[in-house]
């Protein structure tokens, strides 16, 4: 996974170049998995006007509509987040055995970036219960991280923060919502391919999946 800096300024339109030729970011830094005897992680977008959610798409839809708030703002990192982002890669098995991030480290990953960035936040009442951080291009949105309170897992906020990412791509009249990469064994990546019809840049060419 060699790491890449922009050499000079990024427009919007060269962002979603990048997006197109299967790059992902974190922080400062782009890239794309460059493994010589494995293929197995797939860039995975969606076309926002084709997208049609599944039956338990459009049950979590319905339920985060009744009971969650959707807000997006400039992003921010306090301790609010903070606890909430490493109690979810606790709980989901995500850390790894590392040692909690703090706020330097949480801008860097997620924050620090040469493109706009935007916060989704999910509230239930007034608990804060899932942040969404995506970047935001010409016609293209792109979901950097998202983590959750595992005790509201019932009201599936992973789901519906990529549902209210799909509805603010095609308000804005974007094209494509860039959903990272799908790895089929993955036991945390893999739930990406149940977003339909969808494209996966597969020997670097965009294929349909319907």
């Amino acid at each position: 996974m060699p790491l890449e800096v922009p050499a000079s300024g990024l427009t919007p339109e060269r962002f979603d170049q990048l997006l197109e030729a299967g790059y992902r970011r974190s922080g400062w830094f782009f890239y794309h998995t460059q493994c010589p005897n494995c293929s197995a992680c797939e860039p995975l977008r969606l076309e926002v006007a084709r997208f049609r959610p599944s039956r338990s798409q459009r049950r979590a839809q319905k339920i985060g509509d009744q009971h969650l708030r959707t807000e997006v703002s400039t992003p921010t990192v306090d301790s609010k987040r903070l606890q909430l982002f490493n109690r979810h890669r606790i709980e989901r098995e995500l850390s790894h055995g590392e040692a909690e991030v703090n706020e330097p480290e949480y801008r860097s990953f997620l924050i620090n970036s040469h493109t706009d960035v935007a916060e989704l936040s999910l509230w239930y009442d007034e608990r804060l219960i899932a942040v969404s951080i995506t970047d935001v291009g010409a016609e293209s949105l792109s979901a950097v991280y998202c983590y959750f309170d595992p005790d509201y897992t019932w009201l599936n906020p992973g789901t519906y923060a990529i549902l209210q990412q799909v509805d603010i791509a095609q308000q804005r009249g974007f094209r494509w919502l860039y959903l990272g990469m799908m790895v089929a064994g993955n036991s945390h990546l893999k739930y990406k391919a149940n977003y339909r019809p969808h494209e996966r840049r597969i020997n670097c060419k965009w294929m349909p999946f319907d």
